[in-house]
């Protein structure tokens, strides 16, 4: 079983939209389990205060340290094998080959949600193991970055999407997009679902595939087809 820890100030969001679907299917299923973890928790005062403010000056507020590295101790005692990842805009940008790295955690993942204007550098030096971002650009908190972090690992966890081969068959395996799809009907509002899908000949249907993705690669992401390329000069 996959285990996935979600440290926050806002337990209430979570599990959320993974309980449905194919995440959802998976945790019912016994493929992985969520714990949260509200960082509140351990604050001493009447409200329950989460923040306080910058050393230096400057706007905003910072998440007290004790706070969290308390909370991480309590993740590590149920996970003491885990890897903590800090979810935050000056991360390392989260890509196919992470999701699969974290994936390959034993240990499984306790995830660090930031707040404010982050958290005090000194529980990322003494407890965090991985930083990461989903995007250039900046959200409320990481909680909202919980979801297609914990997505794209689950997708790759032996027995969550059922079919293996369909991982295989991804957007970014071997640094292309994935090929346009069709299915039924054959015509759509005057279009037609290329001949070669209708062929039966498996020979011509993967070599289309692969054509397509190359297309679609070069056009909408040049940076990855630049990297097929150099890929490919390499192994000939």
């Amino acid at each position: 079983m996959y285990k996935v820890a979600v440290l926050t100030l806002f337990p209430d969001m979570f599990p959320g939209i993974l309980n449905h679907s194919i995440t959802g299917r998976a945790k019912s299923n016994g493929l992985w389990d969520l714990k949260v973890y509200d960082i509140r928790q351990f604050a001493k005062d009447t409200h329950k205060t989460a923040d306080d403010v910058v050393y230096g000056g400057g706007a905003g507020m910072l998440m007290k340290p004790d706070l969290v590295a308390d909370t991480i101790k309590l993740a590590k005692q149920d996970m003491p094998e885990a890897k903590v990842v800090y979810l935050t805009p000056t991360g390392t940008p989260l890509n196919q080959e992470k999701a699969i790295e974290f994936a390959n955690f034993e240990g499984g993942v306790i995830l660090l949600c930031g707040h404010y204007e982050g958290i005090d550098q000194r529980v990322i030096d003494l407890y965090v193991d991985y930083e990461v971002s989903i995007g250039d650009y900046v959200l409320t908190g990481g909680e909202v970055a919980v979801f297609p972090l914990v997505d794209s690992i689950l997708r790759n966890v032996p027995g969550v999407l059922g079919n293996s081969a369909t991982l295989h068959e991804e957007s970014f395996d071997n640094d292309l997009l994935e090929y346009p799809h069709y299915t039924r009907p054959a015509v759509f509002e005057g279009l037609e679902v290329p001949k070669v899908l209708r062929s039966g000949h498996h020979g011509k249907i993967a070599e289309w595939r692969l054509e397509r993705a190359i297309e679609k690669t070069k056009k909408v992401r040049p940076d990855l087809y630049q990297k097929y390329l150099e890929k490919q000069n390499k192994e000939k």
